[in-house]
Order: C-alpha cells, then sequence, then structure tokens
C-alpha cells in the first residue's frame, strides 16, 4: 500500500526546520521539500551503515606477513633508496 509523504515548501522548511527534523525522527517517513510546486530535496531519516562488518571484496584479500611488524633493515633501507628517486 502507497502512503503519500509529507510534502512541504522552501519557506515552510526553512520555518519549521527543527520541528520537521523532529517529525522524520518520530516517524521516519521521508519529507519532500518543493519549490513551485516541484520536489527539489527529499528529507529522509539517517541509516547508519555497519563499519564493523568487513567488504566481502576485501575479506578476500590475503596478506602474506604482519604489516604491524617492524621493518628489518634490508626493506628499510629500499624504502630510503625508493624516497631517494
Amino acid at each position: 500500500m502507497f502512503t503519500a509523504m509529507k510534502t512541504v515548501n522552501v519557506h515552510e522548511a526553512k520555518t519549521n526546520f527543527s520541528s520537521l527534523l523532529a517529525k522524520l525522527e518520530e516517524d521516519s517517513e521521508a519529507i519532500v521539500i518543493c519549490r513551485n510546486g516541484e520536489p527539489v530535496a527529499d528529507l529522509v531519516p539517517h541509516t547508519r551503515v555497519n563499519r564493523i562488518k568487513t567488504h566481502p571484496v576485501l575479506s578476500k584479500i590475503k596478506i602474506g606477513y604482519d604489516p604491524v611488524e617492524p621493518l628489518s633493515e634490508v626493506k628499510r633501507n629500499q624504502r630510503k633508496s625508493l624516497r631517494l628517486l
């Protein structure tokens, strides 16, 4: 079933922005902001992204060494020589 979104004009949105945000938090329903009767923006609830879950592509990458292990003297010298280039 389709539910009608609340629409407001730009002046009303500017004047009542805080109350629109409160309504958005309460109802979690998008609000369409219109200029001259034409939609120009959607005010939508924020959706949190789970940043702890590893991206499927990144989970396939295998590193054959310990990235936090201190560099050996040879590797350190190789890095220094690359910086000079």
